[in-house]
């Protein structure tokens, strides 16, 4: 039996009864059966039990939380089941090793590019992304890498414009707050990936802390930073020139203010379950003879992550081939 994540968007109560959870809130109570669960989002104010909390973390279900604005504010992620002592030194080691770190920083901004480039080449799009990228080969500090990744992600950004209709202009990256209705899809986007890219990794033998391109630092999971790098352009962006062009986002599924732009519930609904539906979109791998779903493809990545740090075979970034 297949889980599936599970989106909690309104108030509500997470309640548990023998291995069934229950969402309850004012339209009534919905059953979440434990087997089916592969992970919560939950999305304003949620109260959960203590015998919820208990469940879900024998079961290793991890709640990534949101706060009102759609903006990630932290996980519940159940004690690690699948340790490592062995992958945890050779993951640190690659870290401290300034050249095993400034390789695997480069590769994740490379990766990202390529999807960036097959992103635009799908609407035809002229860019000057290749330029900026060959940058990366004389870049020699993490700084420079993160340097080099921002001007090509700004570039990038500007032909948003060429791609999206006259409404959802970009006018310039902005965040916390977003200042106009694209950036508030980007900024939401992000998130999703983010917490999307965790929780694979809380399915590995990775630990999310210790990163390569983002400086480790306290209170997040830098890991997952890195590797939303490569998934952005062919989750988050291509969801969000899906559903504007289709009018399937509008003026009407946002709150603006003069300070800020957010997505409303309706809205959040509506790129939720965009998102997710093309999470469980399933591919032919090239490698694998197989269909794969792009949730798995992420999974598929930590994998590859995994094996070069035990030196058992070098990391290439997924690059969408189709």
């Amino acid at each position: 039996m297949s889980r599936k994540n599970y989106y909690l968007l309104s108030e509500g109560i997470l309640k548990r009864k023998e291995n069934t959870i229950y969402f309850v809130n004012e339209k009534g109570s919905k059953p979440l059966p434990i087997n089916k669960i592969y992970s919560i989002y939950a999305y304003g104010q949620i109260t959960i039990s203590s015998q919820v909390i208990n469940l879900f973390a024998k079961e290793g279900i991890p709640i990534h939380f949101f706060n009102y604005y759609g903006y990630y504010n932290g996980s519940f992620y159940p004690r690690e089941s699948l340790l490592s002592g062995d992958l945890l030194i050779k993951q640190a080691e690659h870290n401290i090793d300034f050249s095993k770190r400034l390789k695997l920083a480069k590769l994740f901004v490379e990766g990202s590019a390529k999807n960036i480039l097959k992103v635009l080449a799908y609407y035809k799009i002229e860019n000057n992304i290749k330029e900026t990228l060959t940058e990366l080969n004389n870049a020699s500090k993490i700084t420079e890498v993160m340097n080099v990744e921002g001007r090509m992600r700004a570039e990038y950004y500007k032909y948003f414009d060429d791609i999206l209709p006259d409404e959802f202009k970009m006018e310039g990256r902005s965040r916390q707050p977003p200042t106009n209705m694209i950036n508030s899809l980007i900024s939401f986007g992000n998130s999703m990936m983010y917490s999307t890219v965790l929780t694979e990794l809380y399915n590995t033998q990775l630990n999310p802390t210790i990163s390569y391109l983002h400086e480790p630092s306290e209170r997040r999971f830098s890991l997952a930073l890195d590797l939303s790098e490569i998934f952005k352009p062919i989750l988050v962006d291509r969801v969000i020139f899906y559903l504007v062009n289709k009018k399937m986002i509008t003026e009407k599924d946002f709150n603006q203010n003069l300070n800020c732009c957010l997505l409303n519930d309706k809205g959040r609904a509506t790129f939720i379950k965009e998102y997710n539906k093309r999470l469980e979109t399933t591919i032919k791998h090239k490698d694998l003879g197989r269909k794969v779903s792009y949730q798995r493809l992420i999974r598929l990545e930590a994998y590859k992550l995994k094996k070069h740090l035990l030196g058992m075979k070098k990391y290439d970034p997924f690059v969408i081939w189709w």
